[in-house]
């Protein structure tokens, strides 16, 4: 039996979330890690990843790009450990909160994340992106309401995986929680679970990027 691979880099959320999902679903697989210190655009990687990003799932001869992707192979080919509601309603759900996350909230904290780097911050794009990022929030902890995870009753989906590990990172960019508890219960509840714990990033590693981002941002400065 052919063993998944998983290209991947510690720190980067979307390789993040396809590992959660393959600890989540009790699926054996390897784990590559790349630095992306260049080693991305080596001709061996370029040909299973032409836009030379991670993560990539490989099954086999068959690559998956996009993380999104990945998610749906995984959940349709190992359907016995289910990341996904049956129900429509609860499935759609799901659906929109990976959507929303991917769409609205990821581009709303990078103006988040170069101000708290030290970055150029323009006033005007920053309050525009805490209005965003509000606005998710705000979305989010409607529709988790009195439950524990997005789906129903005590069982993760893949809305949990893919909102999971952006929203927990909020407060680190200025952002708090406090006026939104049902969410920061979840993300501690997300935080305790093996899936999350094996997956964060050292403390090291962590602390290695903020210095490369401090560094990166400097030169933009006025």
């Amino acid at each position: 039996m052919t063993v998944l691979k998983l290209y991947h880099n510690p720190l980067s959320t979307n390789s993040r979330r396809v590992w959660i999902a393959l600890l989540e679903k009790e699926i054996e697989f390897e784990l590559v890690a790349l630095k992306l210190n260049g080693d991305q655009f080596q001709p061996n990687f370029l040909a299973i990843s032409p836009f030379h990003h991670v993560p990539v799932l490989a099954d086999g001869d068959f690559h998956v790009i996009e993380t999104l992707a990945i998610l749906d192979y995984l959940e349709a080919k190992y359907p016995a450990i289910a990341l996904m509601p049956e129900n429509a309603q609860e499935r759609t759900i799901a659906r929109m909160i990976q959507m929303v996350t991917v769409n609205e909230l990821t581009p709303a904290m990078s103006p988040l994340v170069r101000q708290t780097f030290g970055g150029e911050a323009d006033p005007e794009k920053l309050e525009k992106a805490q209005q965003q990022v509000a606005t998710v929030l705000r979305f989010f902890e409607g529709l988790l309401g009195d439950n524990s995870f997005f789906g129903k009753g005590d069982r993760i989906t893949l809305a949990d995986v893919v909102a999971g590990v952006s929203v927990p990172w909020l407060p680190e960019l200025g952002v708090s929680l406090d006026e939104y508890p049902k969410l920061q219960a979840w993300c501690d509840r997300l935080n305790a679970r093996d899936s999350w714990q094996k997956t964060q990033a050292s403390p090291e590693l962590v602390e290695a990027f903020k210095a490369q981002m401090k560094q990166l941002m400097k030169p933009q400065q006025s």
